[in-house]
């Protein structure tokens, strides 16, 4: 019995020790990493109110009198941006004192962004033109925060750098609490004092209150990342969990056949493709009426041609906000019938959850009281980090020690066989799973190799 026992408090020391050892990895080499995520997060989601201050005169408007139509509003934008130029996308003013957003296709823009022109409802005056990207709409400022955090403005090459964090985010978090709960010391008189002893228990106390925040927004963000977004996608489709998308393919009719035979064929026939890259303005405001006896009811929507002739045209609910209204509908452009809605009642639960975890990492979803929450919990996870590296500072040995080394591999080692199978198994799937969490564990793994390496010379003097 007493060899069992003592067994088993081997066991759980190794365990401890590897667990330990492992946070202290992740903190220390992905800890600046999630310190930039939290932080331009944070200032991303700033950004939001910052937005309607700095671009009010665009954004919002006096109301004088009636609005003019949405034909009228577009043509305004029309002539002021160029006759011929494409547009991308209409968002009619959602309130009184709203603009509205008329979006061109410019070929000079990278992906996802288009040129908006902002036009007053009442008066027809062109308020300006901006840069804008992604479903979002984001301006220019929360466009250049977004893409600092998501990567560093490196492009597809900076992205690897938010996979990183959020890659690790959960395991640091839930290693974590776990280190907490094995190594908690038993209720004492007399706390530790000290320098150490306040940054650790602020450090946990922040973890704990940190902890639900760190698994959304890990989990969130890897459906965004560019390695490991692509097999969550592929395990969605593989459970039915995607949103479901609006039909948009329209039926060509027989009698497209026999234009020449059938006198009432030109009510039928497809847009022509001068149409179709230009819309005559009329039908920008006859689609969104038809989409409103459809039952998009929201106030926010964006209206969208379709690019080639034998597709429905989409408008789209906006409302992030809670409850959601993000209905889209399919509306053929001859008849201006219904081709298909998919209303947010239809998407599976996860789906929803993704749809509801998505907008509340934006800070959309609960408006201000969202974007105040994430501000404090960005700056949370930074204090934190910041704590983190305290700790390592005033604990570091004063100098190199002859004894065995205080390294992953070593705890490892003294782990039981089962315990090392499943710490190889483990690694391996999520490894698979997540690309860029494996090649850093690896690069983990080969630099303390080398310390273990080092150490065992050191020992052999």
């Amino acid at each position: 019995m007493p060899e069992k026992n003592i067994t088993q408090r081997n066991t759980r020391a190794a365990t401890l020790e590897f667990f330990r050892r492992l946070h202290f990895y992740i903190g220390l080499f992905v800890g600046p990493f999630i310190f930039i995520a939290a932080l331009t997060g944070a200032l991303y989601v700033s950004s939001i109110q910052i937005e309607k201050i700095l671009y009010a005169y665009e954004l919002k408007v006096e109301p004088t009198g009636e609005p003019k139509s949405l034909s009228q509003q577009i043509d305004a934008a029309r002539r002021y941006a160029g006759q011929n130029e494409t547009i991308y996308a209409v968002r009619p003013a959602p309130g009184p004192a709203d603009s509205t957003r008329v979006q061109f296709v410019d070929a000079n823009l990278g992906a996802s962004e288009s040129s908006a022109v902002f036009v007053d409802p009442y008066t027809l005056q062109i308020l300006g033109s901006h840069t804008v990207y992604g479903s979002s709409g984001s301006l220019p400022l929360r466009m250049w925060i977004d893409q600092i955090h998501r990567g560093l403005l490196l492009g597809d090459f900076g992205r690897n750098y938010s996979e990183l964090a959020a890659s690790w985010m959960w395991v640091a978090a839930v290693g974590g609490i776990f280190l907490w709960w094995s190594s908690r010391p038993k209720r004492q008189r007399r706390k530790p004092r000290g320098g150490l002893a306040a940054s650790r228990r602020l450090h946990i106390t922040l973890g704990l209150f940190l902890l639900a925040g760190l698994l959304l927004f890990s989990a969130t963000g890897l459906t965004w990342s560019q390695w490991a977004g692509g097999n969550i996608d592929s395990m969605r489709a593989a459970f039915n969990w995607l949103t479901p998308q609006v039909r948009t393919t329209l039926e060509v009719p027989a009698a497209h056949h026999h234009q020449a035979h059938d006198p009432h064929a030109e009510h039928h026939m497809p847009v022509s493709p001068s149409v179709l890259n230009n819309p005559d303005n009329a039908l920008w405001e006859n689609v969104l009426a038809a989409a409103r006896l459809a039952g998009v009811d929201a106030n926010n929507v964006e209206i969208r041609a379709p690019k080639t002739a034998n597709h429905a045209w989409t408008v789209s609910e906006r409302e992030a906000h809670w409850p959601s209204q993000v209905d889209v509908v399919a509306i053929d452009p001859h008849n201006m019938q219904l081709v298909d809605k998919v209303s947010f009642e239809q998407y599976p639960l996860a789906a929803k959850l993704t749809r509801w975890g998505i907008d509340f990492h934006m800070g959309l979803l609960f408006g201000l009281p969202n974007q105040i929450l994430l501000i404090a919990f960005g700056l949370g996870v930074c204090v934190m980090i910041v704590l983190g590296y305290r700790m390592w500072w005033l604990r570091r040995p004063a100098a190199p020690t002859p004894q065995a080394a205080s390294t992953l591999i070593h705890a490892w080692i003294n782990l039981s066989p089962g315990l090392k199978m499943f710490s190889l198994f483990i690694p391996l799937v999520l490894g698979f799973c997540l690309p860029v969490m494996g090649i850093s564990l690896l690069i983990f793994i080969f630099i303390d190799l080398l310390r273990w390496q080092r150490q065992k010379r050191r020992i052999t003097r």
